[in-house]
């Protein structure tokens, strides 16, 4: 059993990195190498800026290429308790900047020719109790009167027909919703950003940076250099002087299995139409075949960080549920066992904008496959001046009371959602 991300094992290698010294100086320095620093790198240096990319790891290494490889419409809430929340308008504005994310990475693909395996089979939520059907009925009867015309519910025994699990009790069916290889795409994005003039620095860890005469110097594991702008796209990273972020952002782990691969025949049964699939539990899970049809299953198994042990343990209890959920796939192999860390915000949106000057886009939450390359492409708009173009810009971001960086409450809130998930 493979240890590390079943995308990144897969990937073919990124030819574009420097490996000389650091420039003097350029137009925009971009610190990390996920989707959103190379999205906003490749959009920047097509508009003729000079860029460097600074990634402690190596590109797509962290959530970028450890993720469950869904791209698809939808916040990280309920649609309905978004608008309850946040009122009907800024509910709208903020599930079509999802669409039009989903939009930018189809478009992405096509300029650049990705090869990475893209197909539009949408996402399925599943109810996996009788009343979060009724909950989806009616998220389902809202966002179609307000938003998305083409969302459809599913009885129990359609999403049967779709899903061969006994667990579920009907869906919601999104439609507008892509799947790739996550790490084809993100190794094709880089390719193409360094192919478009951006300088890309792999194990170069930013450890500072401060304000000087026409812009800032920016300090790093390589030496320092200086910048007329700089861009945080660092995300839950643990590397590096990112104090003020780290107080806003808590690193939840996610952890992921894939089995070995299923025959045809055994395709057909349990997923015949290959979609994205999403469960409806607050501790739920997700669910998508691979391009070499392996069964790809993920979800928050322990409230704890990812790393080496806590990956295995959390791999077992994943097996336990993949087992429950198919249980004709009892005696499957597991071919791959990862995790990876989720940038959650306190209120699961996004945060884009400035602090102190620099330029910043993260917290995805959860939903950054797509968003994340969007907000790249988006923060080069806005650090060009046209402000507007931010999605995310009227939120404010105040620390976590508490949250100084390392999440000592993680076993505290699982806790909390397990009851919650026993008694909703």
């Amino acid at each position: 059993m493979h240890s590390d991300s079943y995308w990144l094992d897969t990937a073919p290698a990124f030819t574009g990195a420097q490996s000389g010294d650091l420039p003097a100086r350029v137009d925009v320095v971009v610190v990390g190498g996920g989707f959103t620093g190379l999205s906003a790198a490749r959009a920047l240096a097509m508009k003729g800026a000079s860029v460097a990319v600074l990634e402690a790891g190596r590109v797509i290494g962290e959530a970028s290429g450890r993720n469950g490889g869904h791209c698809s419409t939808g916040v990280a809430h309920d649609y309905a308790g978004l608008a309850a929340s946040l009122g009907s308008e800024r509910a709208r504005r903020y599930y079509q900047a999802y669409e039009s994310a989903v939009q930018s990475v189809v478009g992405l693909v096509e300029q650049e020719a990705i090869a990475c395996d893209l197909t539009r089979n949408g996402k399925l939520k599943l109810a996996a109790k009788p009343q979060h059907y009724e909950g989806l009925a009616r998220t389902c009867e809202l966002i179609r009167r307000e938003v998305d015309a083409e969302v459809e519910l599913l009885s129990a025994e359609q999403v049967r027909s779709e899903v061969d699990s006994a667990q579920f009790h009907g869906g919601l069916l999104q439609r507008n919703g892509v799947q790739m290889h996550i790490g084809r795409f993100g190794i094709g994005l880089a390719e193409a950003a360094a192919r478009h003039g951006a300088l890309i620095y792999e194990r170069t860890t930013m450890q500072g940076h401060q304000p000087v005469a026409g812009g800032y110097r920016v300090d790093t594991s390589r030496g320092s250099l200086l910048a007329g702008q700089v861009l945080m796209a660092t995300g839950a990273s643990q590397h590096g002087a990112l104090g003020w972020y780290r107080r806003r952002i808590v690193p939840v782990g996610s952890f992921i299995v894939a089995t070995e691969p299923l025959s045809a025949a055994v395709l057909e049964r349990l997923l015949p139409r290959r979609r994205s699939y999403v469960t409806s539990r607050i501790i739920g899970n997700y669910f998508r075949l691979t391009p070499d049809n392996r069964l790809l299953l993920g979800g928050r198994a322990r409230f704890a960080m990812s790393g080496g042990n806590s990956d295995l343990k959390s791999g077992k209890v994943l097996q336990a549920a993949l087992a429950q959920m198919f249980p004709q796939l009892a005696e499957v192999k597991i071919g791959y066992c990862w995790g990876g860390l989720v940038d959650m915000t306190s209120d699961r949106l996004p945060r884009a904008g400035q602090q102190g000057g620099v330029y910043h886009s993260m917290g995805y939450s959860g939903h950054g496959v797509q968003m994340s390359v969007h907000m790249g492409q988006v923060m080069a708009e806005v650090m060009d001046g046209k402000a507007e173009a931010n999605p995310w810009g009227e939120l404010d971001w105040p620390a976590i009371p508490g949250h100084f960086g390392k999440p000592w409450f993680l076993p505290v809130v699982g806790v909390y959602y397990r009851i919650q998930d026993y008694l909703h």
